[in-house]
């Protein structure tokens, strides 16, 4: 199986607000950057948008590594909470469990691909997920100007 690391981040100007989504992928020497942005919208979309659009880039199933700064993603699915929500229908403490949508589509690319997630602190020595902010942040500036 194809090994793949994937670094990824997301970004909100105001939360709610114009936020961007970037992602690198790597394979060996080779790498890839994706980002995109949202006019209208919340940094935890954005951290869920980064991971799906760059597990959506790959073309087969990969045994993938991801590395974010987001605890939301993170956590959600190293601890399980993610598959606790689905068990109770999307509900959370009486309520309905925030960007299910997302959460949906992430669990979907979880069965085709192996995926451990790893938390990396945010804004620190990693320069992938620097460069993954940089990104980011450039798309959603992009929409304010």
């Amino acid at each position: 199986m194809t090994e793949v690391d994937i670094y990824t981040d997301g970004a909100c100007s105001g939360n709610p607000g114009p936020g961007g989504w970037a992602a690198i992928l790597k394979k060996g020497e080779t790498e890839k950057e994706i980002s995109g942005a949202e006019a209208m919208t919340t940094n935890n979309r954005m951290e869920l948008t980064a991971a799906i659009k760059a597990l959506e880039e790959l073309k087969r199933p990969c045994a993938v590594t991801l590395y974010s700064d987001s605890r939301y993603l993170v956590d959600s699915v190293t601890k399980g909470w993610v598959f606790s929500w689905q068990k109770k229908n999307w509900i959370k403490q009486g309520k309905s469990v925030p960007n299910t949508d997302l959460w949906l589509r992430l669990l979907g690319l979880l069965e085709t691909h192996e995926v451990r997630f790893v938390w990396v602190k945010g804004h620190a020595s990693n320069p992938y997920n620097n460069r993954c902010d940089e990104l980011a942040v450039s798309q959603y500036s992009k929409l304010k100007s």
